[in-house]
């Protein structure tokens, strides 16, 4: 019996000890192998699978968010297939060879249901593959045939057309471009200044002419306004008596003059055609001013008091009536 178990347990060992080493084996190639098995998605991006064994990149199926496994010698490629932006600078020559320097912001992502055609055609590397050369070379053909001061002023509107035509070539190539922004134009120091100049002036003659058409306008109205004001005239002349124009006018103005409620001073002049004269009278006075205006009493003279005779002395003469019976009263 003894014998029986050494030897199930001889088998076992036998069996057991490749199957563990097998398995050891494998757990390490696996750890080894973890970053090429599983592939973690983040958000904002999509994988393309590239079967080593099979039909190369796999462009019908992009894989979303998230955790996927796959055989450790196929591979995984991840995009970003967010709206991102770039700066590009770019030098062009214009049609006089003169260098512009132009500044760009470009917003691009790829096509999402067209990404393993993008890997598979193009490549990660497509910004600097398709997007810039693309609109580069539109730029490069459009500005060549410009003048430099043409680009300064109105060449904008042409530029623009340039890039929307270079938009529709990058979006053949499974590329969406949201939009293609000039931030700047810089063109050599000298030229750039006098093209300013030359458009200053221009808008100073520009100027000058809408000065001289506002003067004509202005002149119109007033000959206009002088017309109207002489018909006017005659017409009140034709209504009111000869010589009482003025007198119609002050009665006017002395009626529009009550109507405010600011409070007002009207001097009527003097006579039965007197107008009114309107204006402003000084109500206060200084009081030194005043008192100075004002002459002061003088007290009676003395010389002339001394002159008038004293009848409360002087008895009366023959013929004249006592002072006392003239007031009614008797002498006791």
């Amino acid at each position: 019996m003894m014998k029986f178990f050494k030897k199930l347990g001889a088998g076992i060992r036998k069996i057991v000890i490749p199957i563990l080493i097998s398995f050891i084996i494998f757990l390490i190639l696996t750890v080894y192998l973890t970053h090429n098995i599983f592939y973690t998605i983040m958000s904002g991006e999509a994988g393309v699978r590239w079967m080593r064994f099979r039909d190369g990149t796999k462009v019908d199926y992009i894989y979303p968010e998230g955790m996927h496994a796959i055989l450790p010698w196929d591979k995984m490629y991840i995009y970003n297939v967010r709206i991102r932006q770039i700066s590009p600078e770019i030098d062009v020559l214009t049609k006089n060879g003169l260098q512009v320097h132009l500044f760009l912001s470009i917003r691009y992502a790829p096509k999402y249901k067209l990404l393993g055609l993008l890997h598979k055609k193009i490549g990660p590397d497509y910004v600097n593959t398709v997007i810039i050369p693309e609109i580069e070379a539109v730029l490069r053909e459009v500005i060549g045939t410009m003048g430099s001061e043409q680009i300064y002023t109105t060449g904008r509107a042409v530029i623009v057309e340039a890039i929307n035509l270079a938009i529709e070539r990058v979006a053949q190539r499974y590329i969406d471009i949201d939009g293609v922004l000039i931030k700047r134009i810089e063109l050599p120091k000298s030229v750039a200044e006098a093209i300013r100049y030359k458009i200053e002036q221009k808008q100073m003659v520009e100027a000058h002419k809408f000065i001289v058409q506002k003067e004509k306008i202005e002149a119109q109205r007033k000959r206009v306004e002088g017309e109207g004001i002489r018909d006017q005239f005659k017409i009140i002349a034709s209504s009111i008596p000869e010589g009482k124009v003025l007198e119609w006018m002050g009665i006017k103005a002395t009626l529009e003059l009550s109507k405010s409620n600011n409070s007002k001073v009207v001097v009527i002049g003097a006579g039965n055609k007197g107008l009114p004269l309107i204006g402003t009278i000084p109500m206060m006075h200084d009081q030194s001013s005043s008192s100075e205006a004002i002459p002061k009493a003088q007290p009676p003279d003395t010389a002339k008091q001394e002159n008038i005779p004293d009848t409360s002395q002087n008895k009366p003469g023959p013929g004249e009536i006592p002072l006392s019976e003239m007031t009614g009263e008797t002498g006791r």
